[in-house]
């Protein structure tokens, strides 16, 4: 049987204020902004690189899914997390877990917890 999914398409994140949303994963995170869908209250963003968007939109009540900030395990490539962070901090982002380091085989490789307002957590990491 062949696999029957082929790639990540979207990773939707429940938030409570878009305007608070797009103000994190634009200004600080610099997420490029899709252009808005007419009367549909949501932001999409580009995910440099891939055919991947980030979804936000405040979760309406009849919908599943995750809670506003309890989303995480979501993995951003970040080539230098310790820089990344720094700038995120300047910005007024939250830093959940300071950079790391540790051993992947012979690899080394870095990583960091942000948050954003709602509290959702991403893992940025320099490698797998």
């Amino acid at each position: 049987m062949a696999p029957f999914i082929e790639g990540l398409q979207a990773v939707t994140v429940h938030v409570t204020d878009l305007e608070k949303a797009r103000a994190f994963y634009s200004k600080i995170l610099l997420l490029e902004e899709e252009r808005p869908v007419p009367n549909i209250p949501r932001i999409i963003y580009k995910l440099h690189g891939t055919t991947t968007r980030l979804l936000m939109h405040v979760q309406d009540s009849t919908e599943g899914g995750r809670e506003p900030g309890t989303v995480s395990g979501i993995t951003f490539y970040c080539p230098d997390p310790v820089a990344a962070c720094a700038i995120i901090q300047k910005k007024g982002g939250k830093i959940v877990d300071e950079p790391w380091t540790m051993q992947r085989g012979h690899s080394t490789v870095v990583r960091a917890v942000i948050a954003d307002p709602d509290g959702n957590e991403f893992l940025l990491s320099s490698g797998m």
